[in-house]
């Protein structure tokens, strides 16, 4: 057989059906943006440093703290942890769906971003419940914590919305990745807020 059909015959002979792998697959880094874990890092370990410092002062007044944490809206903080982690899998899906169906993407960003809005009006509506018990950050070292981790988390939860909501725009798998990554971060933070600021 001449060399030219040996090469053709062996070209039709290879296999077409593997799909391309993605930048992250290839390099075995993780999906997103250096930056953004860079960042994210960091979030995490401010985060932590806030319930560690919580968790020592509580050691002087166990029982002050406990009556104080009386007065938080524990219902509303369970509802606030499905609403997030329902819009985690929402945003990991829209990653997931970006490259081959970004109209799909664009719609479950956009409900994921919808659910951050719905946890941040359970938050203010407790909010606005202590506020007219007349609670403030000044009534106890409790609340200066509560209200400092909360508080800063709810900015997170804005700011992720609004990443959410840029990127449903145009979701490219990269950028949506981005954004889940932070997403994952905010649902993170306040699985790990619950149970120290509402329940220990």
């Amino acid at each position: 057989m001449p060399a030219h059909r040996a090469l053709r015959a062996s070209s039709q002979n290879a296999p077409h059906d593997e799909k391309p792998k993605a930048p992250e697959e290839l390099s075995g880094q993780l999906p997103g943006e250096l930056m953004m874990w860079v960042l994210i890092i960091s979030e995490l370990a401010v985060f932590s440093a806030g319930l560690l410092a919580l968790l020592a002062v509580r050691l002087t007044d166990p029982a002050g703290f406990a009556e104080a944490q009386s007065h938080l809206h524990r219902l509303g903080a369970a509802v606030n942890t499905v609403v997030l982690v329902t819009s985690g899998y929402l945003a990991a899906e829209a990653a997931r769906l970006a490259g081959p169906r970004p109209a799909r993407a664009r719609l479950l960003l956009g409900l994921a971003a919808s659910l951050g809005a719905v946890f941040l009006w359970v938050k203010a509506s407790e909010y606005a419940d202590l506020f007219a018990q007349g609670i403030g950050t000044e009534t106890h070292a409790f609340y200066t914590f509560s209200y400092l981790l909360t508080g800063f988390h709810a900015a997170h939860v804005l700011a992720g919305m609004i990443l959410l909501l840029g990127v449903s725009w145009r979701p490219t798998p990269r950028a949506a990745g981005v954004a889940a990554a932070f997403w994952h971060m905010v649902d993170l933070v306040w699985v790990l807020l619950v149970p120290v600021v509402y329940l220990l």
